[in-house]
């Protein structure tokens, strides 16, 4: 189908955010409709990837595959491919993949109903469905990659291990200054000495945004500390060398960090959510809205944010120098 064709399938829906529809390769997001159409241009419409929140509920065989807890939905499709035989391997995301239905799933975060859209504590599904051309390998095909490039992201095994409270190093914060042994404008080299320990992994881009672009050397945009449970996040641009702006603590693994009591890291979401609320109304503060959803406090540049931990979702923070942007 071509991107008219889905908009006539849709009752004339409208993709309000879109890229290269109109050369008939690219993606289109019906926000109506809960559903991103991704095309090729020999071959139209080629993936269909289901949102959690506002999708339509898609049924597999007797399975209902979105908007429900992501380890039952798991435990179903291994059933039915048992029954039929067929393969099921793990994504990207850690979530179960099938190339012979041409069906990734994946996971996000529940909010409550609108207008608050409350963070809950828990991850429903969503879903990616391909062509059979692209079912062997869904987020590394060229038309999927347009929409959403997932090569950067760690990979998960489908485990989600959680590091107990008592584990966690405590680090301290002073707002635009320093989180724990990192203070805003060191090097990486700095970083790394700081927290005795290589990154994991680092991740970059060329001065124009893409390699083929032009020429330009390599800029270092962020390393990842597995065994800190920290990101590294630098300011950088093209003749200026990278400098420390921003550190995310992970939720999952990383020490714990509090500001005026209130525990922000490794937490059910909606406690953590409820906590600087009240900080805020009590002293008649600002609270600041980041990319994503994230919660920040006014002037701070500090922001809470969500991540996964199997079918819960719990809390990580992104602390900042003065002058960055938070993005998301």
């Amino acid at each position: 189908m071509s991107p008219n064709q889905v908009a006539t399938a849709l009752d004339g829906a409208i993709a309000y955010v879109s890229q290269g529809l109109d050369s008939g390769s690219g993606w289109g997001r019906y926000s109506d409709w809960g559903i991103t159409a991704v095309y090729e241009e020999s071959s139209g419409l080629v993936a269909v990837a289901i949102d959690a929140m506002d999708g339509p509920l898609v049924r597999l065989r007797d399975i209902e595959l979105i908007a429900r807890v992501p380890s039952e939905v798991s435990s179903d499709i291994h059933a039915l491919a048992h029954r039929e035989g067929a393969s099921v391997r793990v994504n990207w995301s850690g979530d179960p993949e099938v190339t012979a239905w041409g069906v990734s799933m994946g996971a996000m975060l529940k909010l409550g109903p609108s207008p608050e859209w409350d963070r809950q504590d828990t991850m429903i599904t969503d879903a990616l469905f391909v062509v059979a051309e692209l079912a062997e390998d869904p987020y590394g095909a060229a038309p999927v990659i347009q929409w959403c490039d997932v090569r950067e992201e760690a990979p998960n095994a489908g485990t989600w291990p959680v590091r107990a409270e008592q584990d966690r190093l405590r680090w301290d914060w002073s707002p635009l200054e320093s989180i724990g042994p990192l203070r805003y404008g060191m090097s990486p080299d700095q970083v790394a000495a700081a927290l005795n320990e290589e990154p994991a992994a680092r991740h970059g881009r060329y001065p124009f945004g893409r390699p083929w672009e032009g020429p330009g050397e390599w800029i270092l945009r962020e390393d990842r500390f597995d065994t800190a449970g920290v990101t590294a996040h630098y300011a950088s641009g093209r003749g200026t060398y990278p400098l420390l702006g921003a550190v995310t603590v992970q939720g999952r693994t990383g020490p714990q960090v509090e500001h005026e009591g209130i525990r922000l890291i490794g937490l059910p979401i909606s406690m953590v959510d409820a906590a600087l609320i009240q900080y805020i109304e009590e002293r008649d503060l600002g609270l600041v809205i980041g990319c994503g959803g994230d919660r920040g406090l006014e002037d701070l540049n500090m922001y809470v944010r969500a991540t996964r931990a199997g079918d819960a979702a719990i809390s990580e923070a992104r602390f900042c120098r003065k002058d960055w942007e938070d993005h998301g």
